[in-house]
């Protein structure tokens, strides 16, 4: 990222504002502290060099005591706009992040790395924080305030300009090396944070069954040996940060000290006067002090740019035209995948596979984890495009309306989606089953068992959830999400691996459900481990990974060694 990317100012428009601010707020702190070292030097001047009483001193003290008010009030300002800029700017980022990787699929969005993902749009981006309040007003300052400076040197003593301008672009030249020298370690560091996150994230989803098998403490090692890398991470870039800001002072010091030098021979021999002599001592360090706080803070504000980096390349991924077409009645229609293929890191996942749904028929989607059994799902939903084959709707005459083409909305007004983790909104169970008679909901409950799981609650049916169906076990989730499908039929059901969390007598609930939704109509798609699924189910389809095609074949094929 550059050091004002443009990218930032325009999916971040808050922070158009606060730069306008930001350099307003440069140049009149340049002009105060211009009349701040010109007051100093008058002051101290009159009263050394002419001795001056007091009272002539006094207004000049004032003067500089309003001055120094002023700076103060400015660099409090600016702090206080760069902590409401950054918290705007970020969320607005990490808006346009999630609402733009809900848009093209988190698989587009983040290839390979969906966890990663998450780790961006939540702690990754919070890191541009200090960019907003501590390194892009220094920037400011830089391209602003030092130039300015210089410019009053240079009228009030050439010699002394000169040493400056000679030894000014030396500073730049060493944050440049700095930066050679450390390029990358942000980004390891921010990766070794993504990598840790969706060890996690990994670890929670899984930790049910990893308990159920008596392994919950097994991944131990693996995160802690991700922390002690992200430690390490962390430690050294603030090394690098303390030792390059140590050249940066050390650099600057000798630069002042040089024009300190200059000036002290010239005011012994007569060659200045002391009111330009001390006028030009005050303003040397300001000169360098910009250029100074950007390269002490840059360290700081690198993790940030390493985020807002991969945020704007998630950003840039094109989003597809959304489709306008109506959906068919799927009720009477059908759901039809021919030959559709994902690529993945390591070749096609899933290989080429064709899926028939039509209604009154259950569909398996079985085979190994890993092999693409989600990814189908996902392309049958029409949240991920395939890069081979294509999905059709069609209609009840036998017309066929290519997937792509069609509003997804309407065509998901006719599709109920079980995942393994059902989404339950906040409420009672009533409320959560929605629109229901007393006799159907009775009816859906005892098929499902969960007419049991009301009896053993309290408040029964008045039961209030939380958000997710916080409340609830696992399996009971599981339970309401299937009665809620069975009270609302779709013409198209989707079962992702609907006994995950489910003993011998859920998986048996399962099954009566699976048979009631045959007898409803309903097309049923099929996520399932358990061969007491896949034997319930009228088609299995079998789900398998492909080697990776060789370099240049656009789609896999037979003649790739893909099976078909």
């Amino acid at each position: 990222m550059k050091p004002l990317d443009p990218r930032l100012l325009r999916y971040a428009r808050s922070a158009r504002g606060y730069l306008a601010l930001t350099v307003g707020l440069g140049l009149l702190t340049g002009a105060l502290v211009v009349a701040q070292a010109l007051l100093l030097a008058h002051a101290l001047g009159t009263a050394v060099a002419e001795g001056a009483p007091l009272a002539q001193v006094a207004p000049l003290v004032g003067w500089l005591v309003l001055v120094v008010v002023l700076r103060a009030l400015t660099a409090g300002v600016q702090e206080r706009y760069a902590h409401r800029a950054a918290t705007r700017a970020v969320a607005e980022l990490r808006e346009r992040v999630v609402a733009h990787a809900a848009a093209v699929g988190p698989r587009r969005a983040a290839p390979g790395d969906p966890a990663g993902l998450v780790t961006l749009a939540t702690r990754g981006l919070d890191a541009l924080e200090p960019y907003f309040v501590r390194y892009l007003p220094q920037l400011v300052l830089a391209a602003t305030l030092t130039p300015a400076t210089l410019c009053v040197v240079l009228g009030l003593d050439w010699v002394s300009a000169v040493i400056i301008a000679v030894t000014v672009p030396l500073v730049p030249v060493f944050m440049w090396l700095v930066g050679v020298m450390t390029q990358g370690r942000s980004e390891r560091g921010l990766a070794t944070m993504q990598r840790l996150a969706s060890q996690v994230l990994d670890l929670l989803a899984g930790l049910t069954t990893l308990r159920a098998f008596g392994r919950e403490r097994g991944p131990v090692a693996r995160v802690r040996e991700l922390g002690e890398a992200h430690r390490r991470a962390t430690m050294g870039t603030l090394r690098v940060a303390f030792l390059s800001g140590m050249v940066l002072e050390l650099l600057t010091t000798l630069s002042v000290a040089l024009v300190a030098v200059g000036i002290g021979l010239r005011l012994v021999h007569g060659g200045i006067d002391l009111v330009t002599g001390l006028a030009v001592l005050v303003l040397a360090p300001e000169v360098f002090l910009p250029l100074r706080q950007v390269g002490a803070h840059f360290h700081a504000s690198t993790d940030g740019v390493a985020a807002a980096d991969r945020a704007f390349a998630v950003l840039e991924v094109p989003v597809p035209q959304p489709g306008t077409r109506p959906a068919p009645d799927l009720a009477r229609g059908a759901v039809r995948a021919r030959g559709v293929a994902v690529r993945s890191r390591g070749g096609w996942a899933p290989a080429p596979v064709d899926v028939d749904l039509v209604p009154g028929r259950v569909v398996a989607l079985v085979g190994p984890s890993g092999a693409g059994k989600s990814t189908t799902v996902e392309v049958l939903l029409g949240l991920l495009t395939p890069d081979a084959g294509r999905v059709t709707l069609v209609a009840a005459d036998g017309a066929a309306t290519d997937l792509v083409d069609v509003d997804l909305h309407d065509y998901w007004r006719q599709v109920t989606w079980l995942p393994q983790r059902p989404v339950l909104e906040p409420g009672t169970l009533d409320e959560v089953l929605g629109a229901a008679t007393p006799d159907e909901r009775d009816r859906a409950a005892a098929l499902t068992g969960l007419d049991a799981v009301v009896a053993s609650l309290p408040d029964g049916w008045g039961t209030v959830l939380g958000s997710g169906g916080t409340g609830l076990s696992v399996g009971q989730r599981q339970r309401l999400a299937l009665t809620r499908a069975l009270l609302r039929p779709s013409p198209v059901v989707v079962l992702d691996e609907p006994t995950a969390h489910l003993d011998a007598a859920g998986e048996r609930v399962v099954l009566a459900t699976l048979d009631a939704l045959r007898a409803a109509g309903c097309a049923v798609l099929l996520v399932a481990h358990r061969a007491s699924l896949a034997s319930r189910a009228d088609d299995v389809v079998h789900v398998v990974t492909a080697e990776a095609v060789t370099a240049g074949a656009g789609t896999p094929s037979e003649d790739a060694g893909v099976p078909r």
